[in-house]
């Protein structure tokens, strides 16, 4: 009876998954045509010439695109493992098995004793609000390797670490999964498969590590909180333009520089206000390393110079795996989150040239979506701090002397 009960919720969440995959994938390979630019551009062109490149045997040094850790190369030559596929259609296809693994984890999870289902619904829900960009990016990848490494993390925390130390070599923000692991074989397990990964590919492979450069010169992102700044100072003379630079359209122009340094600062700021919740928080329950990990990559997304639209596919594996925990205090921050998503598929796709012309349209949706994820990330901070920090205890009053009954007062 127990396990007909279990089991009955499944039916209509691998129906919502089926209906709404069945979409994306037909977005993708273009037999439907969703609004806006083409959003599979980057796997069929950019992608592709990445593909040919490392399969020589070096990473595309003179393509300053190139913005990864090394072993984002492994998911760029994946689809070769399906050789009987085009390019573009492999990838396409390991998106959605990884999409597909994501969920097997957060319902396997949803099943334990103490957690919810709710985990799954969220993302099942969630995925499909950014549209086909899921499908045309790596990130469902990364995020698939995220939501292993957390829902590893209670009972194996070697296998955590692992899995957090790969991560960070695909794409750098699993790291900050580790921000609320106490244990240290977990921290020694990812040091040491990220420093053997690294090893390995800087022996093998040239130019590893040209992406630090590469990065390092980025600039202030179209839809990131800062460009709200340019986008405003646009309509009233700023001489700026928009140009597609280092692989992301981009703020060119006088006092750029100065909104990068700002958006670094705010960045600065929001690690050491992780540190100092690190140092000062003492108890820790089931769900603390899952809603610390979503808050840090909230906060650090929030302070990007870059807010690219497949940075929320990371969000929602996060808030999924966060709600998977019965009694979770992260459900009004996903909620947020999950808005933010809607708002974001409007921004870009469907109405990119409006947020690029700087209209009030563009301008608009960007500040609704990143207004959402301001205050996803301030409520997150607050929900973590007050569930993990214990207030200091007032000092124990002192008592005062019992008066004798029917003893003289004094009038001094």
């Amino acid at each position: 009876m127990e396990t007909t009960a279990a089991r009955g919720p499944l039916a209509p969440l691998l129906l919502l998954w089926g209906l709404t995959r069945t979409a994306l994938l037909l977005c993708v390979l273009k037999v439907i045509v969703f609004p806006g630019p083409d959003v599979t551009g980057d796997v069929s062109v950019i992608y592709r010439g990445w593909y040919e490149v490392l399969r020589t045997g070096t990473f595309p040094l003179d393509d300053v695109t190139w913005q990864y850790p090394p072993a984002a190369a492994l998911a760029i030559l994946s689809p070769g493992l399906l050789p009987f596929l085009e390019y573009a259609t492999a990838f396409f296809v390991l998106a959605l098995l990884a999409d597909l693994a994501v969920l097997a984890l957060l319902v396997r999870a949803g099943r334990r004793p103490g957690r919810s289902p709710r985990g799954a619904w969220v993302w099942v829900a969630g995925l499909p609000l950014l549209g086909p960009t899921v499908y045309a990016r790596y990130d469902v990848m990364v995020t698939a390797v995220a939501v292993a490494a957390l829902l590893a993390g209670a009972r194996r925390p070697r296998l955590m670490g692992a899995l957090v130390g790969l991560g960070a070599l695909l794409k750098v923000w699993p790291a900050l999964l580790l921000l609320g692991v106490r244990r240290r074989g977990a921290w020694a397990s990812a040091a040491v498969t990220g420093a053997g990964v690294a090893a390995l590919f800087a022996v093998l492979v040239p130019g590893a590590f040209a992406f630090l450069t590469f990065q390092r010169d980025r600039g202030t992102e179209v839809e990131s909180l800062g460009a709200l700044v340019l986008h405003v100072a646009r309509h009233h003379g700023w001489e700026g333009e928009v140009l597609l630079h280092y692989g992301s359209v981009e703020f060119l122009g006088p006092y750029v520089t100065w909104v990068s340094t700002g958006a670094l600062l705010l960045t600065g700021a929001a690690f050491a206000w992780l540190v100092l919740w690190r140092l000062l928080a003492t108890r820790f329950e089931a769900r603390t390393v899952a809603d610390a990990a979503f808050t840090a990559v909230l906060m650090f997304t929030v302070t990007s110079r870059v807010i690219s639209p497949q940075y929320m596919v990371w969000l929602i594996g996060l808030a999924a795996v966060c709600l998977c925990f019965r009694g979770s205090r992260m459900r009004l921050p996903v909620v947020l989150v999950l808005a933010a998503s809607a708002v974001t598929v409007l921004e870009f796709p469907l109405w990119f040239a409006h947020v690029v012309a700087s209209d009030p349209l563009g301008i608009g949706l960007l500040a609704v979506r990143n207004g959402l994820l301001v205050a996803a990330a301030l409520l997150a901070a607050r929900v973590l701090w007050r569930a993990t920090v214990v207030r200091g205890r007032p000092l124990p009053a002192v008592p005062r002397p019992a008066r004798a009954t029917g003893a003289p007062v004094s009038s001094s």
